[in-house]
């Protein structure tokens, strides 16, 4: 992949229609390998330097497991009321100074 003149790229990492279980493995996969990200990233700061400011994975962390658990009981209620659920998730990537 080359790099644009703008830097920006699109990238459609999920899109379509899904019932509620399918769209529950999707989300949740999304958002553990993110979570997992976070972790390791912590991890690797604090060897390298035990009093490292981990505040920002920490919250994220912290605020990806309620979007987690929150997705769930929309999954829930659309299950129990029979509709399906669209997932359209797009990555806007871009590169910066």
């Amino acid at each position: 992949m080359s790099i644009s003149k703008k830097g920006l790229r699109k990238v459609q990492l999920v899109d379509g229609v899904f019932i509620a279980s399918e769209a529950s493995d999707v989300i949740s996969s999304l958002i553990r390998e993110r979570i997992n990200f976070l972790k390791l990233h912590k991890l690797s700061m604090c060897e390298e330097n035990l009093n490292s400011d981990t505040g920002y994975d920490d919250s994220r962390v912290n605020e990806l497991t309620k979007e987690k658990k929150e997705f769930k009981a929309i999954c829930k209620e659309a299950k129990i009321m029979g509709k399906k659920i669209k997932i359209n998730g797009i990555l806007d990537i871009e590169t910066i100074d």
